[in-house]
């Protein structure tokens, strides 16, 4: 009986290292694939962008939700939004978001253009988005990008009170938006 003990307990505790092991290497290998530059990223299983492509950059975004009343409800007209670098202090715009959804860098005029292809409800914010590019134009920040993830949003709700009339409505948010290109 403490043989069959120990040589159950002897094996739980190698199958547990090999574990340990084989996701410490994974997790080496993840990170490595990552520039140093780029932090990781916590996105819903829903928004996980598909093998094959890479993070390249991630950029924090500060802008407005414009809204328009049809039909007594609040619909959504437009975002605007500029972005920076996700680690910059000072929020030095780096590019502009808009309707499209379109962002174009204020840096080398790249541009990607995307459309939402999965969302994910936010508690108290606009969801965040799983987008895939239908359209890319320069050679700079934007050029190949694949997928873009609208992440970590903050704000952008619009009223769930009736509306009359044709008036719009802009609603102050912030997000995270992470953008991929081919990997290799």
């Amino acid at each position: 009986m403490k043989l069959r003990k120990r040589l159950a307990l002897t094996t739980t505790a190698v199958a547990a290292a090999a574990a340990t092991t084989l996701l410490g290497t994974t997790a080496v290998h993840a990170a490595s694939a990552r520039p140093a530059h780029i932090p990781a990223l916590h996105a819903p299983a829903a928004l996980q962008v598909p093998a094959g492509n890479r993070l390249s950059g991630v950029f924090s975004a500060h802008g407005v939700q414009t809204y328009t009343c049809a039909d007594n409800a609040w619909k959504l007209l437009e975002p605007a939004a500029t972005l920076s670098k996700r680690r910059d202090p000072a929020h030095r715009p780096v590019a502009l978001h808009s309707r499209g959804p379109v962002w174009v860098s204020t840096v080398d005029g790249s541009a990607v253009n995307a459309s939402a292809v999965a969302t994910s409800p936010k508690e108290g914010a606009v969801p965040e988005l799983l987008l895939k590019a239908t359209a890319t134009r320069g050679t700079g920040t934007f050029a190949d990008v694949t997928y873009v993830q609208r992440l970590d949003t903050v704000g952008g709700l619009a009223p769930s009170a009736a509306c009359s009339g044709t008036g719009q409505l802009s609603v102050p948010y912030s997000a995270t938006y992470a953008f991929y290109k081919p990997a290799g």
